[in-house]
């Protein structure tokens, strides 16, 4: 399944917690806890990248998992 390799990361020194993200979400994972957004539920996303391309602060973002199996085998 696409996006199956990623993970939803949060910067939370950058996060201004002004919820764009969480109005653009369209499983509704996201939540705002002390002035920053959270995840709940991260086995419901489905790392469609709506949140990362609508933050205004890039503090949202899918990261590529890598691995450890494919890391020995890059030697």
């Amino acid at each position: 399944m696409p996006g199956d390799d990623k993970k939803i990361v949060i910067e939370y020194d950058w996060c201004k917690g002004c919820g764009i993200c969480i109005e653009f979400c369209p499983k509704k994972i996201l939540y705002i806890e002390n002035d920053k957004v959270n995840i709940k539920q991260e086995d419901k996303c489905i790392k469609c990248g709506l949140c990362e391309m609508r933050c205004p602060d890039y503090a949202i973002y899918l990261e590529k998992v890598i691995c450890k199996e494919s890391e020995s085998y890059a030697q």
